[in-house]
């Protein structure tokens, strides 16, 4: 397996005795000159039957690093269940590394910001009232060394020293912008060193916080996207006769909802690189190719970034002209060929044939749990008491008359409201109030409320509490006396939809509910776009896999459907919608992210 590791441009065995080492103005591996050309892949965004040629393709760019994130929310779902396996699988990933000859800089965390949804930490450290993420607390540091008990002697082995691709490890994720607990960093390190990780250990902050991200025995590096001259100097001043590191170099940007497509031109991102590279400085691309959020999880939903390589895997002009620098600082051997592109495919529509509605879907979910006040979404008494992560809560309760409701700051996110199932209007940030119509006798006020992600950096991590998080008032009276369904579109819950009572399509379904139709794929499946005109927002699911979020306000209109999500022959499409619908799914071949915008 690390066959192509241990042999040099001049052919001579590297010695493993020293690893990575930044004892002078150049790094040394194996005791000699190295400079890190790095790109971030992350496994938990690529479909594991496409990481062979996401990662070729970046060796074929020049890049000899690869370096990832290890997201803990979902490699420990629930307190003390753990994932490794298939998606999840970081030892299969980091020994592919291996055997095509790249290295890797792991990021283990806890925090790794990445964009997920609480910045990859789990959801359930929030049923911990007192909680404090991201310091020394006791509930978090007894879930932190829980996490790296299980995580970190899977690691240990694939460490440069005893013959394998980990050069260097990152403790935790600019922690320089946080800084609350002075001992927490020394913390992590010692998480790390004690559990066996003997490798360079090195910290990454934003230049204007460098100096408080750090921490005795890492080596400090920068994160940015346009270099400059007086952060270089700091970094000279704080870490001097050390090898400089742009441990992200910010490729493009993430998008979010409602906002436009944001991109780095191409010549910008290179200039940059290559000022980098002159300067003999060391660098990793943040992303090199940024894949997919698949699922629910998250703020942030097309992870494209404007990467060298596309959400789809396809080279774009930035791969073109960074294959073309690196090429001139490779020692020695050429690069091995770009890896032939996938074939894309436009499908015939699928036509959506049966529907079920929302309330019709309730039995099958989790509960229903009854409770005096409204519960958020982590505080709920499911997933074996982990609470909700993600998706939809539904809060019912009996309402005798009409009046003004007022939502205050206790919706988290969004809420759609019903009276006796007849919609009647939205609480989001900016509306808070609606008018309750007059009836007679009991009825039933129903919320569906809505986690459009938590915040993944920031100073507010502890307060990220979704679903219902106090009290609704009607006519200033709080509401009492709730029945509180789980929705959270895992595919377990899906697949239990199977036994429900869907109906064939009506002229007029109710909203909001879900719609199931088909698609047919011949041969072998190819890669495909999946597009929604005609539908508001909701959530698709192909083959029971949640597929992601759409939304009609943008900016992307397409979700990349991998091949490997389909089988030859029928695939089933279920599309949850909120409110209106068109009743069939097209498939395109090539993607749609939306308006683009140049990052300023």
């Amino acid at each position: 397996m690390y066959r192509y590791l241990g042999m040099p441009a001049g052919g001579r065995r590297m010695s493993r005795k020293v690893g990575l080492s930044a004892n002078s103005s150049q790094f040394t591996l194996g005791g000699e000159p190295f400079r890190i050309l790095g790109g971030s892949v992350h496994y938990f965004r690529v479909p594991r039957a496409y990481w062979r040629d996401r990662l070729m393709k970046m060796k074929a760019c020049g890049i000899n690093t690869l370096t990832t994130y290890v997201p803990w929310s979902l490699h420990e779902p629930e307190r003390g269940v753990f994932n490794f396996h298939t998606q999840l699988d970081l030892i299969a990933y980091i020994n592919l590394a291996a055997e095509l000859g790249l290295w890797v800089i792991l990021r283990p965390g806890p925090y790794i910001s990445s964009e997920l949804d609480l910045g990859g930490l789990p959801s359930w450290l929030l049923r911990d009232g007192s909680m404090r993420l991201r310091t020394t607390h006791p509930g978090f540091a007894q879930a932190v060394n829980a996490f790296f008990d299980k995580l970190i002697p899977k690691v240990v082995p694939l460490q440069f020293k005893k013959g394998g691709p980990i050069i260097a490890v990152q403790v935790e994720n600019e922690y320089g912008s946080f800084a609350k607990d002075d001992s927490y960093m020394l913390f992590i390190k010692e998480a790390l060193e004690s559990r066996g990780i003997s490798e360079l250990l090195l910290t990454s902050d934003n230049h204007n916080t460098v100096k408080s991200g750090g921490v005795d025995g890492a080596i400090r590096s920068l994160k940015l996207q346009k270099l400059n001259q007086r952060d270089i100097q700091d970094l000279n001043a704080i870490q001097p006769n050390s090898p400089i590191l742009v441990m992200d170099y910010w490729t493009g940007w993430y998008d979010v909802w409602g906002d436009l497509h944001h991109v780095l031109p191409p010549e910008d991102m290179v200039s940059t690189v290559r000022e980098i590279l002159r300067r003999g400085m060391s660098v990793n691309l943040y992303m090199f190719h940024g894949g997919s959020s698949f699922g629910c999880s998250g703020r942030v939903f097309v992870w494209d970034y404007d990467a060298p390589l596309s959400e789809a895997g396809e080279y774009t002009p930035k791969y073109h002209l960074l294959r073309d620098l690196l090429s001139r600082y490779n020692s020695g051997n050429g690069f091995p060929d770009m890896p032939a592109l996938h074939y894309r495919e436009a499908y015939e529509p699928a036509i959506m044939y049966q529907h079920l509605s929302l309330w019709d879907a309730l039995s099958f979910t989790e509960g229903p749990i009854k409770s005096l006040k409204p519960l958020s979404m982590e505080n709920l008494p499911v997933n074996n008491r982990n609470g909700q992560s993600y998706g939809y809560t539904l809060y019912e309760t009996t309402i005798t008359s009409g009046g003004s409701l007022k939502s205050g700051d206790s919706v988290r996110d969004r809420a759609l409201v019903f009276v006796d199932r007849s919609y009647i209007g939205l609480f989001k940030r900016q509306s808070l109030e609606l008018a309750v119509p007059d009836g007679k006798g009991q009825r039933t006020l129903s919320l569906l409320v809505e986690n459009c992600g938590r915040v993944h950096h920031g100073r507010d991590l502890d307060k990220q509490h979704k679903g219902l998080v106090g009290d609704i008032l009607l006519n200033n009276i709080p509401l009492r006396d709730f029945i509180i369904y789980s929705l959270d579109m895992k595919p377990s819950f899906i697949d239990s939809l199977y036994q429900a009572p869907w109906k064939t399509l009506p002229e007029t379904p109710s909203f909001p509910g879900f719609f199931m139709g088909r698609m047919f794929a011949y041969g072998y499946p190819s890669d495909t776009f999946m597009r929604l005109p005609g539908w508001e927002k909701g959530v698709v699911f192909i083959n029971g896999l949640n597929l992601g979020r759409y939304w009609s306000i943008g900016p992307q209109q397409a979700l990349y459907l991998p091949g490997p999500f389909l089988n030859s022959g029928h695939n089933q499409v279920i599309v949850f919608e909120e409110q209106e619908g068109d009743y069939k799914v097209q498939f395109e071949d090539t993607h749609d992210l939306g308006m683009a915008a140049d990052i300023q």
